[in-house]
């Protein structure tokens, strides 16, 4: 971009901040420190704040504030938590960041029909805290305490995917405001509908560039019956592949089952006070009857013992379930902790479930072949998988390594006929993939952007490559 170029972008928002001061007042904040908040990343992609940062307290906040931006063509990033990892929040063309934290009220639960309708803002915990005496739960968990707008954003999942589904399942419809700041409703508070195009499903996982998500509808489940859960090791992480898929090709309704290889359980073990052998490791649950329970368990350990595991570890004690569980969620911060003052890379690959044990190996091998220090862990019952890589980014030849790495990954998923992401998304650091995953759809996605957001004002950067976009 030229400096005459940048003189009127520069021109342009700064009236545009004006005018946005005007309506909104303290709302509007400009300040390095609170910009910065809304740029960091959790990953090596580096921060790019915004110009200023709008606190909406409703939908008609974002609509009016969408409206003015349009008019002066000021970018425009919608924040919910930040706890994404491909940094969908980063705006490197400056802008506005419309953070929806404070819209977060619980606006109706229907119990009768397992649904809620709640505002953006709503995390899944505050969410689940409000429907404790209802019987009812919110099932994805991505780990993070995300707001739902932004897991929606992202068509988000987590561990309990392999049996509940991932956002683009529970979202029955949602309210959005548009590039003009146009507000549209898609979907409907029912189960199933065959009345035209299905909005609500292109906007789940667009990463705000289509649309900000301001309100949605979500499916809610039962709280099972009984639940339990277990651990169980392996002697390799392919033979803990295999047990994973052939649980999953037997049809055993595993609510979680999650893989962790030596090197993660390793650090699970010192952060969260595991005593867990140090090979690879499966954490299961199972959800339903007591009966139907026990019984899914005894023919899970089988399955497993088959492939070479030691005898299931099994509890019913929610306090034990709890620290397990909380120990595999811990498991970034665990990491970390294996080389302290290293940076933590994250990404994710996502394949078709025979293909799982194979990828994973090849990716072992090459994780030892680069001379990397990368711990795995994944949803495995989904055939995705996360790998952790700590690099010194003080060394030139480490993060150029880290870099080839990544790229082989995704390369190597998608050639097995998966995905450069099963749920972090795209944003800024999956972008480079998108052409080989895509290829000719590609230029239907960017129809659509050009169509919906024609002055590429929604999150620009992100998700679709620059000749597209």
């Amino acid at each position: 971009m030229n400096q005459a170029a940048r003189n009127a972008d520069a021109g342009r928002y700064s009236l545009a901040l004006s005018v946005l001061k005007q309506a909104f007042g303290d709302q509007l904040q400009t300040g390095e420190a609170i910009c910065g908040q809304h740029a960091h990343t959790t990953t090596w992609i580096a921060p790019e704040p915004p110009d200023a940062v709008l606190f909406a307290r409703s939908t008609e906040d974002v609509a009016h504030a969408v409206a003015i931006a349009a008019e002066h063509a000021l970018p425009v990033i919608a924040f919910g938590t930040g706890s994404s990892l491909e940094g969908h929040v980063n705006a490197p063309l400056g802008g506005l960041s419309i953070d929806l934290s404070q819209m977060n009220r619980v606006l109706a639960v229907h119990a009768e029909d397992l649904d809620a309708v709640v505002e953006a803002g709503v995390t899944r915990t505050q969410l689940n805290s409000f429907l404790r005496d209802t019987g009812l739960f919110f099932p994805i968990d991505p780990g993070a305490d995300a707001s739902l707008g932004g897991m929606a954003a992202t068509r988000a999942s987590g561990t309990n995917a392999v049996r509940y589904g991932t956002m683009k399942d529970v979202v029955l419809s949602l309210k959005a405001v548009m590039a003009d700041g146009t507000v549209i409703t898609a979907g409907r508070r029912v189960k199933k509908s065959s009345a035209g195009y299905d909005l609500a499903r292109l906007l789940v996982g667009s990463e705000g560039t289509l649309g900000i998500i301001t309100e949605l509808t979500v499916r809610l489940s039962g709280i099972p019956e009984a639940i339990g859960g277990g651990v169980i090791s392996f002697p390799t992480i392919e033979a803990a592949a295999e047990a994973v898929i052939a649980t999953i090709q037997c049809a055993i309704p595993v609510a979680r089952i999650e893989l962790l290889d030596a090197l993660q359980i390793k650090a699970c073990n010192a952060y969260s006070g595991l005593d867990l052998p140090e090979t690879p490791h499966l954490f299961v649950e199972f959800h339903g009857t007591p009966a139907g329970v026990d019984e899914q368990a005894a023919l899970f350990g089988a399955i497993a013992e088959d492939c070479g595991a030691a005898p299931l570890v099994w509890s019913s004690d929610p306090e034990a379930r709890t620290k397990l569980w909380q120990a595999r969620h811990d498991a970034y911060w665990a990491a970390l902790q294996l080389r302290p003052g290293a940076k933590g890379v994250s990404t994710d690959v996502c394949v078709p479930i025979s293909r799982l044990a194979e990828c994973i190996a090849e990716t072992r091998a090459d994780i030892e072949a680069s001379a990397l220090q990368a711990p795995i862990v994944g949803h495995a019952g989904d055939g995705n998988f996360h790998v952790l890589i700590l690099v010194d980014m003080e060394d030139a030849d480490e993060v150029a390594r880290a870099k080839a790495f990544v790229s082989r990954l995704n390369q190597r998923a998608i050639a097995m006929d998966g995905t450069a992401t099963g749920e972090h998304g795209i944003g800024q650091g999956k972008r480079p993939y998108m052409q080989a995953e895509h290829g000719a759809a590609l230029t239907v996605m960017g129809a659509i952007k050009k169509a919906l957001d024609p002055q590429n004002i929604l999150n620009p950067g992100k998700i679709l490559p620059e000749d597209v976009a």
